[in-house]
């Protein structure tokens, strides 16, 4: 999965954040707001108390008929409402933000990922359990004895959107382009030794040790087989004309509005898709998002704010899913700048907040208080540790032992929207409490990801999708030099248990070695966990077919609509 935009791929998720090229690769139990405000600074309580009612004034203005301010909101694209000679008609998708690369071997965002699983088939898919099933592949792969080949047999007879075979051909020339250095999935694959045809419709992956999440990778971008035809001819404006096999082809798109997909007419899956088309509507704002929902310009919105889930469940013409998620959010300590150099500072940052309190501020039911990678679906959730207790007087001796015993300041730099400006606000009030002054800076979502590929950043407020094999959800963010590694944190030791939980296949044992590698993480705290979203989706009732996956990729295919 992607990083997502902060606070932004959960309810207001951070979104998918581009991941730094490598260089080679509930549970927190909280008290009332009250009892942590420091009497030297009465009022705070009171201000947090008050952001709660803000946030629900939030949606008093979102009448049924409304479209939003300044025109923001989606308006009907195409035939929104129309049914085609199947009956399928057009789904119209709100998303959080304008999905930045339609390409998976470049692609970094939870939003590209909505739109390519609609274009590309992958050699495997997860089930709505995350269950490992066949797509391209026939059949699971056979994996030899010793766990570093793995063979896999293609289903013949499936065809790209230009009207070339999906054969092996294809599939290795995919996986060679994915094991370049300068893709974004160069690090998912670096235990990759070679990938070889062995015939027409087989394949060969030889690793250079067993890895582990090989598996449960290709059922994600590293998965995808894009069209060899298409990519030659297109070359560097690939993304701007993708091409899969998938049950949807790209039609058209206009830059930070929607993008069209239209039935693939030709789709393997017999009797799929069922719609005709679907429409993907940019809409950064989620309380705009709850209005045009309501209003029927939109058929599925990915994300809700916690205090418009009443709203919605009370209407007669809509429903409201919540399933569990494989993310977290969080903030970027920029270790290698003043002030996170020091690592007592960023402790003090981490023992300052009180998670369950921010949760129950902002989120309410759509998330779980965080204090690791591991949410509570993930296999390896016992590894995460417990969220501490918040305690000043800690935070006070932190501060000490880094040497700013009156506190510091730093700037924090988040996405817009009206969520994550609430969820930074309650942060800043909480650090405030322990001296610790934080400007907020809000940014639009690609230049935040710049930022913090570049280093340009004191902290970032930015998150994980999730992935359903636990290394996707560590490896790659506290590994030295991983591709969401972006705090530039370095430990030889976190190094070293990392790479041996990837050869370990007993997840027992795996998890015993994330927890050794958490207990030294959360001493250095180059990255301040704070919550786990859950899946949030809402849509009309007049949508059929919809599947809550816990890696929150709105599947399509199914999808269908009733006049």
């Amino acid at each position: 999965m992607s990083r997502t935009t902060a606070w932004r791929e959960g309810p207001e998720t951070m979104g998918p954040r581009a991941p730094r090229l490598p260089a080679g690769g509930q549970r927190g139990r909280g008290t009332l707001v009250a009892t942590h405000r420091d009497p030297s600074r009465p009022g705070r309580g009171r201000r947090w108390l008050a952001l709660v009612a803000a946030a629900l004034l939030l949606l008093t203005g979102c009448g049924s008929g409304a479209t939003g301010d300044g025109g923001s909101g989606p308006q009907p694209a195409g035939s929104s409402g129309g049914t085609g000679a199947a009956g399928g008609g057009t789904i119209t998708i709100g998303i959080n933000a304008d999905p930045p690369n339609l390409d998976p071997a470049m692609s970094s965002a939870l939003v590209d990922r909505y739109v390519q699983n609609s274009i590309f088939d992958k050699l495997y898919d997860l089930d709505e359990n995350l269950q490992v099933v066949p797509e391209l592949a026939e059949s699971l792969p056979e994996i030899s004895d010793d766990g570093k080949v793995y063979t896999i047999k293609l289903r013949q007879g499936v065809t790209f959107h230009d009207g070339t075979p999906v054969d092996a051909d294809a599939v290795v020339f995919n996986l060679k382009r994915y094991l370049d250095p300068d893709s974004a999935r160069y690090s998912e694959l670096s235990a990759v030794e070679r990938v070889e045809k062995v015939d027409d419709y087989t394949v060969r992956i030889v690793l250079k040790q067993p890895y582990s999440p090989l598996l449960y990778t290709l059922t994600d971008r590293a998965g995808m087989i894009a069209s060899p035809k298409a990519i030659q001819e297109k070359g560097d404006q690939f993304a701007q004309h993708p091409v899969g096999s998938g049950p949807f082809m790209f039609e058209s798109r206009i830059k930070g509005d929607q993008i069209v997909l239209v039935k693939n007419p030709n789709y393997w899956k017999e009797g799929l898709p069922k719609a005709d088309k679907i429409v993907w509507k940019v809409v950064t704002d989620d309380n705009v998002k709850v209005v045009n929902l309501k209003a029927g310009q939109l058929d599925l919105i990915d994300t809700v704010p916690a205090q418009a889930l009443a709203d919605l469940r009370s209407n007669p013409n809509l429903k409201v899913d919540i399933g569990p998620g494989l993310g977290f959010q969080g903030i970027y300590l920029n270790t290698q700048q003043a002030p996170f150099d020091n690592p007592h500072l960023r402790r003090a940052v981490d023992l300052a907040i009180d998670r369950a309190t921010l949760v129950r501020v902002v989120f309410q039911e759509t998330a779980d208080p965080g204090y690791g990678p591991f949410p509570p679906s993930s296999p390896a959730a016992a590894a995460s540790g417990e969220p501490p207790q918040r305690d000043l007087d800690a935070v006070k001796k932190a501060l000490e032992q880094g040497g700013h015993p009156d506190g510091f300041r730093f700037t924090l730099k988040t996405a817009t929207g009206p969520v994550t400006q609430q969820v930074a606000q309650v942060i800043k009030d909480m650090l405030a409490d322990a001296g610790i002054e934080m400007e907020i800076q809000q940014v639009e979502f690609g230049s935040l990801l710049d930022d913090t590929d570049n280093g340009n950043f004191q902290a970032a407020a930015l998150g994980w999708s999730g992935r359903p094999d636990p290394d996707g959800n560590i490896y790659p963010w506290l590994y030295t030099d991983g591709s969401q590694n972006d705090s530039r944190y370095s430990n030889p030791e976190v190094d070293r248990l990392l790479d041996r939980a990837r050869q370990v296949l007993d997840m027992d044992q795996r998890v015993e070695l994330y927890r050794q590698v958490m207990e030294q993480v959360h001493r250095d705290a180059p990255y301040i966990y704070l919550y786990y979203p859950k899946n949030v989706k809402a849509y009309s009732a007049k949508v059929q077919g919809f599947v809550n996956y816990p890696d929150g990729i709105i599947r399509t295919e199914n999808l269908t609509k009733a006049p």
